[in-house]
């Protein structure tokens, strides 16, 4: 669900490997076993980039801050508490995004969804149907006025975001009340958030010192 944060952390400067990493962190969700395995039909690029998803999903699921925030939400969201972290911290990171990251959100946006829309109308890639149902829902809700992503700066669009997610969910989530959590904890998610969120940085970085780009 933190898609803000995968997108950006799949940015390597001057390097052309960085939209296949961008196409590889938005598929990791829905590419399941061996990325490599030929029914995938996947470019080594993007392989790397689903990688480089789980790498940041298995780092962030064993932090500290991640799991102090996590553990304030069980009692509302139960077995989702983890779905609303990661909206949560989308939140903080769209709210501060050119203090952390030096870019401006909005073309940073835009360069998000046109290389995701490229790519999967393109026969290079193969998107998995559940990931172009995503895609297709994010660029509706965007030409429609609605952008999930720019959204995730205003209290109001995370609170949408964990709506629409909750309204999708097998089991009853509490993502559809979760921003009172938010709320009532604000200063002390932040500040878990800000924690995390240099050590993740230099986590990735260290991710993509290892790849090898040709």
């Amino acid at each position: 669900m933190n898609i803000l944060a995968h997108g950006y952390l799949s940015t390597v400067p001057d390097s052309p490997i960085t939209d296949d990493l961008l196409v590889g962190n938005f598929l990791g969700d829905f590419i399941k076993g061996d990325p490599t395995h030929p029914r995938h039909h996947l470019p080594a690029g993007v392989i790397v980039g689903i990688r480089l998803h789980r790498a940041i999903d298995t780092f962030t699921d064993t932090h500290p801050d991640v799991a102090l925030v996590r553990d304030r939400l069980h009692p509302r969201c139960h077995k989702y508490a983890g779905v609303a972290v990661d909206v949560f911290f989308d939140h903080f990171l769209a709210r501060n995004f050119t203090e952390l990251t030096g870019l401006d959100l909005a073309p940073f946006t835009d360069y998000y969804y046109r290389t995701l829309h490229q790519r999967a109308t393109g026969a290079a890639t193969n998107f998995p149907d559940p990931s172009r149902r995503m895609l297709a829902a994010m660029i509706q809700h965007r030409n429609a006025g609605t952008d999930w992503i720019l959204g995730y700066a205003t209290l109001e669009g995370i609170d949408q975001s964990l709506r629409g997610i909750s309204r999708r969910t097998r089991f009853p989530s509490g993502l559809e009340t979760a921003v009172l959590d938010l709320e009532t904890y604000y200063e002390e998610f932040e500040a878990a958030f800000r924690r995390y969120w240099p050590e993740l940085v230099a986590h990735v970085a260290g991710q993509q010192a290892t790849v090898e780009i040709s």
